[in-house]
C-alpha cells in the first residue's frame, strides 16, 4: 500500500561541499560543457538541469569551484534580462494574449496584475543592483511582443 504521508517530496542535495567520489569530470571539463551549453542559448537553470540528466553531474559548484552563472559571465555569455525576470515576463505575455481572447476572465485579470506587481518588483531590485539600465521600464503593450 502506498505511503499516505506527506511532505517534501523531492530529495536533498548534498550537505558536503566536496565533489562526489564518483564524479568522473574535471574542472575543466565541466565548465566547457557549460560554455558549450550556454553558447546553445540555454539559460542556467536548463544548463544545470542537462548537467543533472545527461552528464551525471549532481551539482557544478563543487566540481567546478563556481557556480554556472559565475562560469557564464566569466564566458561572457549573460544574457541582457535576468533568467527570473524573463520567465515573469513571458508568463505576462502568455496571460495578456489570453486575456485578448477571453475578455471576461477576471480569473486571470487578478493573475495578470499579480504577475506584473513581481515584475515591478524585481526590476526596482535589478536597476538598484546595477543589472539592469535606470532607464528600463516595463510596459504591458509591449509583454505580448516578448
Amino acid at each position: 500500500m502506498p505511503k499516505t504521508e506527506r511532505g517534501r517530496a523531492q530529495s536533498t542535495r548534498p550537505v558536503g561541499k566536496r565533489p562526489p567520489a564518483w564524479a568522473k569530470y574535471t574542472p575543466e571539463e565541466v565548465e566547457s560543457l557549460i560554455v558549450k551549453l550556454a553558447r546553445e542559448g540555454r539559460n542556467t537553470s536548463k544548463i544545470g538541469v542537462v548537467l543533472r540528466d545527461q552528464y551525471g553531474i549532481p551539482l557544478a559548484k563543487p566540481i567546478a569551484g563556481k557556480s554556472i552563472m559565475e562560469i557564464v559571465k566569466q564566458a561572457g555569455l549573460v544574457p541582457p534580462i535576468p533568467e527570473d525576470l524573463d520567465v515573469l515576463l513571458r508568463r505576462a505575455s502568455r496571460l495578456a494574449v489570453h486575456l485578448e481572447k477571453n475578455r471576461k476572465d477576471r480569473y486571470n485579470v487578478r493573475s495578470l496584475q499579480n504577475v506584473e506587481a513581481k515584475i515591478h518588483k524585481l526590476a526596482k531590485y535589478y536597476k538598484r543592483e546595477g543589472v539592469l539600465p535606470a532607464d528600463w521600464k516595463y510596459e504591458a503593450k509591449t509583454a505580448s511582443l516578448v
